[in-house]
């Protein structure tokens, strides 16, 4: 009798914007990389809107109802039952999630990095580890704009206007208090190395066991 395929290991990795959860996800998976890993980023989950563009710029984005949490679920769930999906791509300059899909095949480690991935018990249910990513307000305000800014095309002022009206409270009322879920809190974002180490170990651990 042939043994059974080991689900896949869930590594939630969350923290406010600018916070370095990318950073940690990213070295998670440089350590693995004679494993089979993937980045699953909440972000791609955002809900598609028919609003006209200045409508969409209004949109609260750290709000958990900006995510299409069902569709990210049963994606996740999916994946660990060793199923590929159609992963949504969402384009941040238009503020929408765009038509086309990415076709992703499962791997043995799965890394769901976002804003509120803590937020939901069903998702949370589904991760092996929890990590909270804890960085100064003002170390990841710094961090945002520069991104935005570069990346995005976003101008300053409209950087410091969304901070102040949605992201910095949504920050406080539902990214913040989902801290009590982690399994391991990492000071400093991708500079704590020894977070890092420690999370990596751990999961050898569960790919060993």
């Amino acid at each position: 009798m042939s043994s059974q395929k080991k689900a896949p290991i869930i590594i939630g990795v969350t923290g406010g914007s600018g916070s370095g959860k990318t950073t940690v996800s990213q070295a998670i998976a440089t350590k693995f990389a004679n494993h089979s890993v993937m980045l699953l980023p909440q972000d791609a989950y955002y809900k598609h809107q028919d609003l006209p563009f200045e409508q969409r710029q209004q949109t609260n984005y750290d709000h958990p109802d900006a995510f299409d949490t069902d569709l990210l679920l049963a994606q996740v769930t999916e994946l660990k039952q060793h199923r590929a999906i159609e992963q949504p791509v969402y384009d941040y300059t238009i503020h929408n999630r765009t038509d086309e899909v990415v076709h992703v095949e499962p791997q043995d480690v799965i890394i769901l990095e976002g804003i509120l991935v803590l937020a939901d018990p069903r998702l949370r249910d589904l991760m092996d580890i929890k990590v909270y990513v804890d960085t100064d307000d003002d170390i990841r305000l710094l961090r945002r704009m520069s991104r935005d800014m570069e990346a995005r095309g976003r101008s300053f002022d409209d950087i410091v206007a969304q901070y102040l009206k949605t992201v910095k409270p949504m920050f406080h009322e539902f990214i913040e208090p989902t801290k009590r879920y982690a399994d391991l809190i990492v000071p400093e974002g991708g500079n704590n190395r020894v977070a890092i180490d420690l999370l990596v170990t751990k999961i050898q651990s569960i790919l060993h066991a």
